[in-house]
């Protein structure tokens, strides 16, 4: 239900009940601490979403989902050495972890480690996010024309499922009007990624737009 709720009525206080439901209901099981610690990170309540990532670990310590989900919740509070080494950990776990190599590759660009990050992408398996984290980390390095090339693959090959993505990259470009052409396009596709518009590190060049502020009115994120 809160799935639904998050995802398809963008209804985030519908949603953030059912998943603190789901977690007092069953309070030793681990899937329902990281959908409870997921519902807190995107509405910003970092505190409480470190809380119930870390009971899900202490809940299962071999779970590399657990890890996975302390290291979101550390990349989107900003805490990035940690969520490096916890991403690190849950791939040691479980090198399929999901998304993995995706999150552990964002963290080095956030870090400011983007020749990292580029060997980390050659291990993504999905090729529409192999695509937008070559167009980020070649942007960071100053490579411009294969960030060039990446981006013009990401948009021709991708653009009916990775309008979110697609706006991500040129907001990390700086380029605010293309960001938000594409984020509307995300919103009209109602792409699953727009739930952590409110917390997205890649978007923060977007923060001072009023169009910034007038998404996520639009999206119902609560202040």
């Amino acid at each position: 239900m809160g799935r639904i709720k998050q995802q398809v009525d963008f209804d985030w206080s519908g949603a953030d009940a059912s998943f603190r439901r789901a977690a007092a209901l069953e309070p030793g099981n681990p899937e329902s601490a990281r959908m409870a610690a997921s519902s807190a990170r995107m509405l910003g309540r970092f505190e409480e979403a470190l809380q119930l990532a870390r009971r899900a670990v202490a809940l299962d310590p071999l779970n590399a989902d657990s890890w996975q989900s302390l290291g979101d919740t550390e990349y989107y509070a900003g805490q990035l050495d940690e969520s490096a080494t916890d991403y690190e950990k849950a791939l040691e776990l479980n090198p399929d972890v999901f998304p993995g190599n995706i999150s552990l590759s964002r963290t080095y660009i956030a870090q400011g480690r983007a020749q990292d990050a580029l060997s980390e992408i050659e291990r993504v398996r999905y090729d529409p996010e192999r695509a937008s984290l070559h167009a980020i980390a070649y942007y960071a390095l100053g490579r411009k024309k294969e960030a060039a090339a990446a981006l013009s693959e990401l948009i021709a090959k991708y653009r009916a499922s990775t309008a979110y993505q697609i706006a991500e990259v040129y907001a990390f470009r700086n380029q605010s009007d293309e960001a938000f052409e594409w984020l509307d396009r995300a919103y009209v596709q109602r792409d699953d990624d727009l739930i952590v518009t409110k917390v997205d590190p890649l978007l923060k060049n977007l923060h001072p737009d009023a169009r910034y502020t007038a998404l996520l009115r639009k999206l119902n994120m609560p202040n």
